[in-house]
């Protein structure tokens, strides 16, 4: 199905629509981290090692790096509500081929296919919460769907171990199926027509990455979340550190993130719409001075536990301070622009894991940790100074929101 294509934004913001599009990211984002706690299980049950099975999360991500910033290309005239139910709907039938799987192959083939809706669906979802919101309301808009990523990144592999004690593996994965079928249905019945971009195509990407300010913000976009990674992937050997601690010490402080987490997005989501100049500089110092302090005092357990707490906070809210630059930078390109923010994410990802790694190897986690905060807190530089509306200037949107 085609619908024209239409750029307004809403007289009133779809509130149902964008909790049903949480409900959506939480159950994506939820089966991404299912492997990592059921793999013992998992890798018993198909015949293949440990290692082997947690290649379906490195399938997931790679796919998802290239879908993002390509699936409004792949699909220019596809009413934007229906191009959501169908990545959902990819989901189910992803979690369902998991769930019957019986050798690794095809194991592989399903996680692919869960990648691409995950890209798919995190891209355009940033579009279609601009589209589906009143410029007042973008960054709450945003907080809502992110939040559904958030909690299920904090209690993504808590929950996969709870369910796998109880039932098994394939169940689990099969439930995944269903619930993520249910949300494609209420995707489809609960959103509004949401028509495409009018600009689709790689000219659109390239029309986009010249936008003044645009390369500046992605690249300090990348350096941020790069350094995130480079640190959290290590944050065990970080934590490590610390005097007599123990498995359930770390078990505490990595809850501390996850909270830390779930509240920023909550906190900087209220303040976000109107104090956006502020939050661009705030939020990627919480991340890189976060790190720094775990790097400065990595015997005084208090004191990480604060940074440790301050660093989740800052990057439960990252990802919705920079949407919501995008959105003020670029309101008519929230498509490409969305699908290039994920792609950058995921791109840090996989860089910022691998480089965290080498440092690891070869210099020790002190100076990879020093590593990862520079790159953050300069990465948080580059992006607080760069250009942040062309439409809509931050003081008016900000008269808009108190009125």
């Amino acid at each position: 199905m085609t619908v024209p294509v239409a750029s307004q934004h809403p007289a009133r913001t779809a509130w149902s629509a964008i909790l049903i599009m949480m409900a959506t990211s939480f159950i994506l984002v939820t089966a991404e981290f299912l492997p990592p706690s059921l793999l013992p299980t998992m890798a018993a049950s198909l015949g293949i090692t440990e290692g082997q099975a947690g290649q379906a999360v490195t399938a997931t991500a790679i796919i998802g790096f290239f879908t993002a910033p390509t699936i409004g290309i792949i699909f220019p005239r596809l009413d934007r509500r229906n191009l959501l139910a169908v990545l959902a709907a990819a989901a189910a039938v992803s979690n369902l081929l998991v769930a019957i799987a019986p050798n690794l192959a095809l194991l592989l083939v399903a996680r692919l296919i869960l990648g691409a809706a995950i890209g798919g669906f995190w891209a355009m979802s940033i579009a279609v919460a601009a589209r589906l919101s009143e410029p007042r309301h973008l960054g709450r808009a945003l907080m809502l769907v992110n939040t559904g990523t958030t909690v299920a990144t904090v209690a993504g592999v808590p929950l996969g171990i709870f369910l796998g004690s109880i039932f098994d593996w394939r169940v689990v994965f099969g439930a995944a199926a269903v619930i993520s079928l249910v949300v494609a249905a209420l995707l489809r019945t609960v959103l509004p027509p949401v028509a495409p971009a009018a600009a689709t195509g790689f000219r659109a990407l390239g029309d986009t990455l010249r936008v003044p300010g645009m390369p500046w913000g992605l690249l300090g976009h990348v350096l941020v979340t790069l350094g995130h990674f480079a640190a959290f992937t290590y944050i065990r050997l970080a934590l490590e550190r610390l005097p007599d601690i123990g498995a359930g010490e770390i078990a505490l402080l990595l809850a501390v993130f996850g909270v830390g987490g779930v509240l920023g997005n909550f906190i900087i989501g209220l303040l976000v719409d109107r104090h956006l100049t502020a939050m661009r500089f705030l939020v990627p110092a919480f991340i890189g001075g976060g790190i720094a302090v775990v790097t400065i005092f990595p015997t005084q357990f208090w004191v990480v536990a604060l940074a440790v707490a301050i660093w989740g906070l800052g990057f439960g809210a990252w990802l919705l301070v920079v949407s919501t630059w995008m959105g003020r930078l670029a309101p008519e390109r929230m498509e490409a622009g969305g699908g290039l923010l994920v792609a950058g994410f995921q791109l840090a990802i996989t860089i910022g894991a691998g480089i965290g790694g080498l440092i690891v190897d070869g210099a020790g986690i002190t100076v990879a940790l020093a590593a990862a905060a520079a790159s953050a807190l300069i990465g948080g530089l580059i992006f607080g100074f760069v250009r942040q509306s062309v439409a809509v200037p931050e003081r008016e949107a900000e008269d808009v929101a108190v009125g």
